[in-house]
């Protein structure tokens, strides 16, 4: 994306988002990627008031809240780990130990009584203790744990290669070595991942979330992945942007005690057999993978200010094949094209930084600022029919910060964010010049043989802005775990386009051998292909200044001690006046209007509805999407839970698409 200034939001934004934060009064529970701990503490009598405090044993975090008349208490807001929880009531008191996951709402039943401390995991594969899974919940979903990540085997340390292990999920590699993530049937582009509660959606590109439309990297470094939950389906209101899964992750924090990582690993074109062209032509193309990395986070104040920083590199020689197309005959070829293929590489080379810094001045509040930068660099396009001359050159970078401050106290917790994203990406012909594209004829035409010269890629686009968003949880009504929320984002999206950057000469190599011609310096087109603006679009910059708003509302109603509804609605609206305010200029729509191929009975569409007057467009007012879900203990021992919900999700319309 082109460097640009953005002036600063004006003070009556500001104060109109802050206004409506504070407006959203009773509330409901955890950040997306925060666990809740809940349950009913007795004595052995009777249900008994008393104060449940759960401390983390790595940080010293503490949440307090007192239960309720009935003895059930809610523990909102706690960051996935270790926590000591202790229950006090008329001068007795008990221990337990437990885990708790990302975004898991977990019930623990207390009692106030002399009783040794346990230890539970809560959604991991081995559990010390009684297990205390995640059943009353209307979500399918599942826990990659941090467990998971260090000892999975898998090579491209992209931590959603992961999400592979959960039923209905599908991480693909593709032919360029490119990665993507789906649900299901449905393609990349409806997934969102949300890290510490903050969406990456690309809103420009495909892949769903931004940096993995057509990269070999990854979008975080794996070393700062704590642990995720994927989500696939019957999410709550919270999650906005998606119409496929939803995955939250958590990244590591600064403990009380010292610790590192250290890593590299390596491969090369020593350690492989040679492929079968390789073996034909006697050479074998020069190939690597190498990655490496480092993590680093501790005290700086004990149990009050903490850090962990982390930095991972990628360096790729993929090996490629340039062949000589269209079954020609090679001993046609002249030796300008025949000394362009053969084997090659593909290079590509990454570097990913995050850094965060913690801060607990208090129980009641608790300060995060992190940042993420990731710069990659990389030829893509070479192989098949393509030399490293017509290749593309593709820069994609990403930089990210999120401000976040969680405050609460006995029937409150609210979780704010400031944050800033900037995202590019840059593919650009390798080679700046004219491009020969060299074909032979068949009985269906003409095939490719081989293209030479300059490529056809010159493209520019990103995403560049800010947002505030805030969710605010109220627990103070016994059965009532309620959470409001709301969102808003001030964003720059641009998409550059021209195909083909390089005028392409298409050129019949058969003809050219047969009249004598060998060389690209006398060779005769038969037709050239370029790019050039229209009169009016001199600029070929797509830029709009997009403004995006959410709300929402949900409430999880422990109706009995057996049925528990989830209950949810959002709403999302989008504004883009670069699209709705466009004015399709007069000589286009009465070219439009008067070619008659694209009108007639034979056509199923309207031409008039791709026409804009800068009137006749708006966002869509009415994208209300109620979020329901029920779950149901038949015995009431979370051994067998009926459970259910239907929902809509509104997602939204990539930029790449409306610039068209």
């Amino acid at each position: 994306m082109k460097s640009k200034r953005h002036p600063n939001p004006t003070p009556t934004l500001l104060a109109c988002a802050l206004a409506g934060c504070l407006a959203f009064a009773p509330a409901a529970f955890a950040q997306s990627t925060s666990a809740t701990l809940r349950g009913q503490v007795s004595t052995a009598a009777a249900p008994a008031p008393a104060r449940i405090t759960a401390t983390n044993v790595a940080t010293g975090l503490t949440r307090s809240v007192q239960a309720g008349s009935d003895g059930s208490y809610t523990l909102a807001g706690l960051p996935p780990g270790t926590y000591r929880v202790e229950v006090s009531a008329g001068g007795a008191s008990s221990t337990r130990t437990v885990v708790l996951a990302v975004g898991q709402t977990a019930t623990l039943d207390l009692a106030v009584v002399a009783a040794p401390s346990g230890v539970t995991t809560l959604g991991t594969v081995e559990v010390i203790g009684e297990a205390l899974p995640e059943v009353m919940t209307s979500e399918v979903s599942n826990y990659v744990s941090e467990r998971q990540i260090e000892s999975l085997p898998q090579g491209s340390r992209n931590f959603l290669a992961f999400a592979d292990t959960v039923p209905g999920m599908i991480f693909e590699t593709g032919a360029d070595d490119s990665t993507r993530l789906r649900g299901g049937a449905q393609n990349s582009n409806g997934i969102n991942v949300f890290i510490d509660g903050v969406g990456q959606k690309n809103y420009v590109l495909k892949g769903g979330i931004s940096g993995q439309d057509s990269s070999r990297g990854n979008p975080f470094p794996q070393l700062a992945i704590g642990e995720y939950k994927v989500i696939t389906s019957n999410y709550k209101a919270e999650y906005d942007q998606i119409s496929s899964a939803a995955i939250t992750a958590a990244t590591k924090s600064g403990t009380n005690v010292f610790h590192g990582q250290v890593f590299f690993d390596r491969t090369s074109d020593s350690w492989r057999a040679a492929s079968p062209a390789e073996e034909a032509s006697g050479a074998k193309a020069q190939s690597q993978t190498s990655q490496y990395g480092v993590a680093l986070g501790g005290p700086i104040v004990r149990d009050r200010l903490f850090y962990f920083m982390t930095y991972e590199g990628k360096d790729i020689l993929s090996p490629r094949e340039v062949s000589i197309g269209g079954n020609f005959p090679i001993e046609l070829v002249p030796q300008e094209l025949f000394a362009a293929t053969g084997p090659t590489n593909s290079p590509f080379s990454e570097d990913l930084w995050f850094g965060k810094l913690t801060w607990q001045p208090d129980e009641a509040n608790l300060v995060e600022l992190s940042a993420k930068l990731r710069e990659e660099d990389e030829i893509t396009g070479i192989g098949d029919r393509n030399p490293l001359s017509y290749a593309t050159t593709k820069n994609n970078d990403s930089t990210r910060a999120d401000l976040r401050w969680q405050w609460s106290s006995l029937d409150w917790l609210n979780d704010a964010h400031l944050t800033f994203e900037d995202e590019s990406w840059s593919p650009r012909a390798n080679t700046i010049g004219p491009g020969f594209n060299f074909v032979t004829p068949d009985v269906t035409g003409r095939q490719a043989i081989l293209n030479l010269g300059g490529g056809r890629d010159f493209q520019d686009k990103g995403q560049r802005g800010w947002s505030l968003q805030d969710d605010l949880t109220w627990f103070g009504l016994d059965g009532h775990t309620m959470k409001m929320g709301f969102k808003f984002k001030s964003v720059e999206i641009n998409a550059f386009e021209q195909q083909p950057f390089n005028p392409q000469y298409q050129v019949d190599l058969l003809e050219q051998v047969l009249a004598g011609n060998t060389s690209t310096a006398t060779f005769v087109p038969y037709q050239v292909t370029f790019g050039a603006p229209l009169p009016g679009f001199e600029d070929r910059d797509i830029t709009t200044r997009n403004k995006q708003f959410g709300l929402y509302f949900q409430d999880d109603w422990q109706v009995t001690d057996k049925l528990l509804l989830n209950l949810g609605l959002r709403w999302d609206y989008e504004r883009s006046p670069g699209w709705e305010d466009y004015e399709t200029p007069a000589p286009l729509v009465a070219a439009l209007r008067g070619w008659a191929n694209i009108h007639g009975p034979n056509v199923d569409y309207d031409i008039e509805d791709y026409i804009s007057d800068g009137s006749n467009r708006s966002s869509p007012k009415g994208n209300w999407q109620p979020r329901l879900g029920f779950s149901y203990d038949l015995h009431g021992d979370q051994r067998h839970v009926i459970f259910g919900g239907a929902g809509r999700a509104y997602d939204r319309n990539l930029w790449d698409y409306l610039a068209l």
